[in-house]
């Protein structure tokens, strides 16, 4: 409907690779060349310039990426109201969604949301809280899905889903013959971390300075990037670690972790969807929607 070469623009603009564009777009990098080359053209001005073996932007290449994205957004918006009047929705959903959602909530409501709406495609970006939202304000995605706290006044933020966070050992550890802690107790026993920029690590670090208690207080053995490294680390050390409950449900039903309770602490938590503020409506609404509905089924 659209001029496509606008697209492949849009996609080198993104990614500033001409070849990632290329694979993106499943065309050839020659055919990704000559796209722009014809926009060059009828614009009289270059839209990129190498620096080096990197691609970037001119000044024409950052006004013509603006009204782009205008362009691409009022499509996107067209799409979805006329395939609304048939309840036939398609296009293209750029979700990002913080590194635990990806892996223990979000697959089985995908597979229930595709098996629905077939000719949307969601393409998914995985990262921690801190990516996903400036991912959203650089407009590489229109929705994202995260498990942190903080508030940028530039987002929308929509409860999405409760979660626990709990303190857990390996069954091989012998804190597990223990049922509880206490807050001193645990300042002495080392201690596994998400990293910096984690959702989880800013909730975690928020419940315990409410009870005076800093994470420099605490014996932290090593800080690692997901959850999954988490859990294969304690299997091999006497450490603990704070997840999500979502993320250790096939663990306690094997009986491989142990949930140790501190007294007089919890740490409850929501989810959250992000979308720009103003944004109202299409396949983001749709995809919110939708999960709000299914999450419990």
């Amino acid at each position: 409907m659209f001029d496509f070469r606008i697209k492949v623009f849009y996609t080198v603009a993104r990614r500033l690779n001409f070849t990632k564009a290329a694979e993106e777009l499943l065309i050839s990098q020659p055919a990704v060349t000559n796209h722009i080359k014809e926009l060059e053209s009828h614009f009289n001005q270059a839209l990129f310039e190498r620096r080096g073996n990197k691609v970037v932007l001119t000044a024409a290449g950052k006004v013509l990426l603006k009204h782009t994205e205008a362009i691409l957004e009022i499509y996107r918006q067209i799409e979805f109201d006329l395939g609304r009047l048939n309840q036939l929705f398609q296009g293209i959903l750029h979700v990002g969604a913080s590194t635990s959602i990806t892996q223990y909530v979000l697959p089985p409501l995908l597979a229930r949301f595709h098996k629905l709406h077939q000719d949307v495609r969601i393409e998914l970006f995985s990262g921690n809280t801190e990516l996903i939202e400036q991912a959203l304000l650089d407009k590489q995605i229109e929705v994202g899905v995260i498990e942190g706290k903080s508030k940028r006044r530039e987002l929308h933020y929509t409860p999405f889903v409760k979660d626990e966070i709990v303190l857990i050992c390996s069954r091989k550890n012998p804190l597990a013959k223990k049922e509880e802690i206490s807050l001193d107790e645990l300042r002495k026993i080392p201690l596994l971390l998400r990293e910096p920029g984690s959702g989880t690590l800013e909730v975690i670090a928020d419940a315990l300075k409410q009870k005076g208690i800093r994470l420099s207080d605490l014996l932290v053995e090593m800080q690692l990037g997901s959850t999954e490294a988490i859990k294969s680390y304690l299997q091999h050390s006497d450490c603990v670690a704070f997840l999500s409950l979502h993320a250790i449900l096939k663990e306690l039903e094997s009986g491989t972790i142990k949930i140790i309770e501190i007294k007089k602490f919890t740490i409850h938590r929501t989810f959250y969807f992000i979308t720009p503020q103003g944004q109202e409506g299409g396949l983001p609404a749709l995809f919110i929607r939708f999960l709000l509905q299914n999450h419990n089924i």
